[in-house]
């Protein structure tokens, strides 16, 4: 399949579920700040996806779209902490997702520099 053809059929799949989990989402009653900060993220992220161009190299395809991925993640543990919840394994899980979120997003920033992308 060519490979922009499977890229323009991934980010509609992937729109699809972001606007079905927002349509099961918004059925049910007012939403938290943070819940809006996640669904917030996840919009942002599909955005930022979906108006990503491929280049047609697998690698730096990968890179770049694991990018804001990744941030989307980082931006709803920060969410979650700023809540003020405070349950001790969630907070604890969402340090650790900001922490290691942060550093693949450096890692794949420095591949894609290093392999002139």
């Amino acid at each position: 399949m060519n490979k922009l053809i499977a890229a323009a059929i991934a980010a509609v799949a992937l729109s699809g579920a972001v606007a079905l989990a927002q349509t099961n989402h918004s059925g049910h009653g007012e939403m938290s700040p943070a819940s809006q900060a996640y669904m917030d993220a996840m919009t942002k992220m599909d955005a930022d996806m979906g108006a990503m161009a491929m280049t047609g190299k697998p690698g730096a395809d990968f890179a770049l779209m694991m990018i804001p991925h990744h941030q989307s993640a980082i931006d709803m543990a920060r969410a979650y902490l700023a809540s003020g919840d405070n349950d001790p394994e969630l907070t604890k899980l969402s340090n650790e997702i900001v922490a290691a979120q942060e550093t693949e997003i450096a890692f794949l920033q420095d591949w894609l520099k290093r392999n002139g992308n």
